[in-house]
């Protein structure tokens, strides 16, 4: 509201330069206006525009996770994060939107410095209460409401306007009139035009009148200046607001606010109830409660699919940690109980027919989960609950894309947790799977090896099933298949005579089947497949019976049948789409692109090689170093590199590697036709008009199309049409490839170029 020139401002300086810092005190309004100059900005960028909400983080070493969660790009290496990220982003084109960075501003200067070095499509508009620190850096405050004298006061002025809606949202008859104008001008001047400030004084109009509210406000500023408030710097103004404003709640909502304030992110009610109440306030007195502080606009609602979820603003989180003191560590207790024992529900009912209801619950809660991980181990009395968190959490880390996440937890608190004792045995097979499934194979060998004698020495036969399994996935990835087989085959009767069924007995079936596959004993695998298929349907289970699906489509795959394989390996993607299950969704993709070039569509499945090649780089153990998977890889790309020639293949997988994955996805779904523009050849008359190769030649100057359209005069909206239509004319995905391009026609005509 109001921001109109400051918007135009922050979007001609972020022209000017690849990173922009906005600071400011906090309520001051960086987040939103941040929020708005990226949306108005979003179509400049060929990969969009990404916020990173950096508030809820409580260490430095979760920020490359942050980032890459937010991108959607799941990274599961055990490589440095930082340097998996640059590799993944260098070819894109986005605006990166980090919010709040002030706590973390070491970690996030690191972050920003390597990404902008290698990836040139890269821009970064940070919000933080001070700078990076990063070189290159352009720092620009972001200024309070202008608020007019009383005098000179208009309806229009933004302040006084903001003031004006936040008061009918909770009194529908307040309006400004000439009468309460100059008031409400005065008391907006008090609050030094900050946005915040403004909102928490507007809601008291519900009780006071204007000149209540001017008055109790100036009593709080002699309060807290001695009578000086000339003097009153913004973050003591603020201050004054939020005390103010938590003084004039009820004593119980005060106890509330202060209580929340352990959440990270958003929570729902019956997170609240059972973490805030006791020692002064019942459960169903909370539920009450938070709507009275909504009504405050101390805290925001948010609709979820699973229902409404609550938040506090960041501001007034940390003034309600402040508040909460010693009863701190009490209150961050409770929080971590309620997720223990909700998550370790939610491992029992990932098995059944609630397992995407329960994916995405862990998704909205992923920076409590992070919260309480990091309350438990901070402190070594709290360390065995760390651990058993980490260990009941394996289905979000190995099923959903967090392998690196779940292998920094469980590595801490393994670390923590040196004494033998059930949560230690789980943690260590845990950690086997998810290193095994990063390709750190030495440290996965390692801790299934421990857990295996550990469970042999005392009869611990469930934890010697799950030992024995993992044992078998190793096995598998090391090309031993006999061994994986008599494995896979010792872990299946173990799981029988236990009687269990959950999604690890449905793996080990289709892992044996994989390993069968690859041995040429198709029968057998198809009817493990199938086996696990029925128990599957009969749990309701969807993310292990969509592995079955996608090794039956791979023995459809040998066998032949190449219809079977290209329908059940699309089944398989949808469902793994559903549960961001990149290790699930590349192997999909993978067989896909053989298919394709085994039923004659040599373009598509060079496309969709390039695809995965930029998908398991992310998962960072590429076709897991298996000869077995390599070999059919390796014939699809030698085939179509054959069929189409060498620039039309290189051409094509360049193409499928500029894809995000959600397009990935998309192509090989048959959700999107792929893009057949042939590449121009450099002996050919040029496809493009003398206008569109001057574009070309600003796009290879780094030109953004803004920029572009000020260099000629032209409108924005025009010169991305231009930029467009140089992209299909010439078949490239990217605007880096117009600048090769661009680069090997002045090579060719001898360094002329048009401008």
């Amino acid at each position: 509201m109001g921001r109109r020139p400051d918007i135009a401002e922050v979007k001609r300086q972020l022209s000017g330069t690849r990173l922009l810092t906005l600071t400011g005190v906090g309520g001051v309004g960086k987040t939103r206006l941040a929020a708005r100059v990226a949306a108005e900005l979003r179509r400049s960028f060929r990969d969009s525009v990404w916020l990173v909400e950096l508030a809820d983080l409580t260490g430095p070493e979760l920020v490359p996770h942050a980032v890459a969660t937010a991108l959607g790009l799941h990274d599961d290496t055990g490589r440095d994060r930082l340097e998996v990220l640059a590799e993944q982003l260098r070819a894109r084109s986005l605006l990166l939107v980090l919010d709040n960075c002030e706590h973390l501003l070491d970690a996030c200067a690191a972050l920003v410095a390597r990404l902008l070095r290698t990836a040139p499509g890269l821009r970064v508009l940070a919000t933080s209460r001070q700078p990076l620190g990063v070189a290159g850096e352009q720092v620009w405050p972001v200024p309070p409401l202008v608020v007019p004298e009383p005098d000179a006061a208009r309806r229009q002025d933004t302040a006084l306007t903001l003031f004006a809606e936040r008061a009918a949202a909770v009194a529908p008859d307040f309006t400004l009139t000439a009468e309460n104008l100059p008031t409400v001008a005065r008391l907006c001047k008090q609050l030094d035009g900050l946005p915040l400030a403004i909102e928490l004084a507007a809601v008291r109009v519900r009780a006071l009148t204007v000149g209540e509210i001017e008055e109790r406000l100036h009593d709080r500023y002699g309060l807290l200046t001695g009578g000086s408030r000339a003097a009153l710097p913004r973050h003591q103004t603020l201050r004054a607001a939020v005390d103010w404003s938590f003084e004039l709640c009820a004593p119980r909502e005060q106890l509330l606010w202060a209580r929340l304030s352990v959440f990270a992110g958003s929570f729902d009610l019956a997170a609240a109830g059972a973490v805030c109440s006791g020692d002064g306030l019942l459960v169903e007195e909370v539920f009450d409660l938070v709507a009275g502080l909504v009504d405050k606009s101390i805290l925001s609602r948010e609709d979820h699919p699973a229902g409404a979820r609550y938040r506090l603003l960041e501001t007034l989180r940390q003034f309600g940690l402040e508040k909460l003191g010693e009863a701190r560590t009490v209150v961050q207790r409770k929080h971590c109980a309620h997720y223990l024992r909700l998550i370790e529900r939610s491992e029992h009912e990932w098995f059944g027919p609630r397992q995407l209801e329960t994916f995405r619950w862990l998704e909205s809660e992923h920076a409590n989960v992070r919260v309480a991980l990091e309350f438990c181990l901070a402190e070594p009395e709290r360390a065995e609950c760390g651990l058993r968190l980490a260990g009941a959490l394996w289905c979000y880390w190995a099923g959903c894309g967090y392998l690196a996440e779940g292998g920094y937890w469980l590595g801490r608190a393994l670390e923590l947790n040196p004494a033998d004792q059930p949560a230690r045995r789980k943690a260590l097979w845990v950690n086997g799977y998810v290193a095994t499934l990063q390709g750190r194979l030495a440290a996965a060998r390692d801790c299934l090896t421990e857990v295996k004698e550990l469970a042999e020495g005392d009869g611990d036969e469930l934890v010697l099933a799950y030992a024995v399994h993992r044992l078998g996935c190793l096995s598998l990835i090391g090309d031993d298949l006999d061994a994986a087989v008599e494995l896979f085959g010792s872990a299946i009767e173990r799981y029988n005579r236990l009687g269990l069924v959950n999604g690890h007995v449905l793996m080990s079936y289709v892992e044996m089947a994989v390993a069968l596959s690859f041995q040429g004993e198709f029968d057998r695998a198809a009817q493990l497949c199938h086996a696990a298929c029925g128990l599957s349907r009969a749990a309701g289970e969807r993310w292990a019976s969509a592995y079955a699906t996608f090794c039956l489509a791979l023995v459809d795959f040998c066998r032949g049948d190449l219809a079977a394989a290209r329908a059940g390996a699309q089944a398989s993607l949808r469902i793994k789409r559903d549960f961001h299950d990149l290790l699930g969704i590349v192997l999909a993709v993978e067989l896909l692109a053989w298919t394709a070039a085994a039923e004659g569509r040599p373009e598509r499945a060079a496309v969709l090689l390039g695809a995965t090649e930029a998908q398991w780089s992310a998962v960072g153990y590429p076709l897991f170093g298996s000869r077995h998977f390599l070999q059919p890889h390796t014939s699809c790309v030698a085939d179509t590199r054959a069929v189409l020639g060498e620039a039309a293949y290189t051409a094509a997988h360049g193409r499928g590697r500029d894809l995000t994955t959600e397009a990935a996805i998309d192509l090989a779904l048959d959700l999107r036709p792929p893009a057949r523009s042939r590449p121009v050849k450099a002996g050919e008359p040029d496809a493009l008009t003398r206008r569109e190769r001057q574009v070309a030649e600003l796009v290879a100057e780094g030109l953004s199309n803004k920029e572009i359209a000020e260099r000629l005069v032209i409108a924005v909206r025009t010169a991305e049409g231009h930029v467009e239509r140089i992209l299909q004319k010439l078949g490239f995905s990217s605007r880096a490839r117009i600048a090769a391009w661009v680069a090997q026609r002045r090579n060719r005509d001898g360094g002329s170029g048009e401008r």
